[in-house]
């Protein structure tokens, strides 16, 4: 039994239906997301972008000499290729992705433009515990966690992760460096996750024909709507996949159940305020320096582990 077909039965066995973001990313949903990232009404690369390359020059003084550096998720982006050429005395870059076809990929192409720099990919599900390679002449190790990923985890879990995860590896003095979506007005917000061309609809959707394709079942997406909304109380973009109609669908021979107007709950994104984030960080980062970008919509924040 695959780990979709068992997340996806437990997830669309529970009240509120539920099936894990993490099943968006296949070559589909991975080709959807970065049309995604080009979109207008989806500021927050831009903004990313925007912060890294105004302040490269500071961000890297912060990282210091001598650093081995660790990236949570993909290595090809312009934002890591910043840090890669503006570090100092730059000893060992580390993508962590849970892709090791991806990631050697990834690597094979980066030795080529960086043939002095090692980099030494790891295998891992960067939400669990996993082990970074040991570099005894590195002087400080930085994990680096670009894109408001850490949005995606509820607060209860976010603070887990940066503490089993991220914490873990790392000891005092080193660093964290990392991208937070921010709290902004609902109309911002919620036309960044609801655009006009309808990408982020298909990106949703794509979870129903990745368990058409993988599991056998047999969802007419036709039938599922795509909704993104803000919730205020709990400080969160939702998605949603709204059924249109009273249905049953099979997935690899069980059958599933929808109401008209019910929904699977497909993922979040938390907005926080740099107080907000700090709180999260909890007592084992010591918030060091926040840059934002000219609208104040994100903030990349550069923590040191105490």
């Amino acid at each position: 039994m695959s780990e979709l077909y068992h997340d996806a039965i437990v997830g669309l066995s529970k009240k509120q239906k539920q099936l894990p973001s993490k099943y968006f990313y296949d070559e589909r949903g991975s080709d959807l997301f970065e049309r995604i990232c080009e979109l207008d009404e989806y500021y927050p690369t831009d903004c990313e972008m925007e912060i890294m390359t105004r302040n490269i020059n500071e961000i890297t003084e912060f990282l210091g000499q001598k650093v081995q550096l660790v990236e949570l998720g993909s290595g090809s982006s312009l934002k890591t290729r910043l840090l890669l050429e503006h570090c100092m005395d730059l000893l060992m870059y580390v993508p962590v992705d849970i892709s090791g076809s991806f990631l050697e990929s990834v690597a094979d192409k980066l030795r080529e433009e960086y043939s002095d720099l090692d980099i030494h990919p790891v295998a891992a599900d960067y939400t669990s515990p996993f082990n970074v390679p040991e570099l005894k002449e590195a002087r400080k190790r930085v994990i680096y966690f670009p894109g408001s990923t850490i949005g995606n985890f509820s607060k209860d879990k976010a603070q887990i992760f940066l503490d089993l995860s991220v914490a873990s590896n790392l000891t005092p003095g080193d660093g964290l460096l990392i991208g937070v979506d921010q709290k902004k007005d609902v109309r911002i917000l919620e036309a960044a996750y609801n655009d006009s061309k309808g990408v982020t609809a298909a990106f949703n959707k794509n979870i129903l024909a990745r368990m058409n394709r993988e599991l056998n079942s047999n969802f007419d997406l036709s039938q599922f709507r795509h909704r993104a909304f803000y919730n205020l109380k709990k400080g969160r973009i939702e998605m949603h996949l709204e059924s249109l109609r009273n249905q049953k669908v099979q997935i690899n021979g069980q059958q599933a159940s929808f109401r008209k107007g019910e929904t699977i709950h497909t993922e979040n994104s938390y907005k926080y305020t740099v107080h907000e984030f700090e709180k999260i960080a909890g007592d084992k980062f010591s918030r060091i320096k926040t840059w934002t970008d000219k609208r104040n919509f994100f903030s990349v924040h550069y923590f040191e582990r105490i």
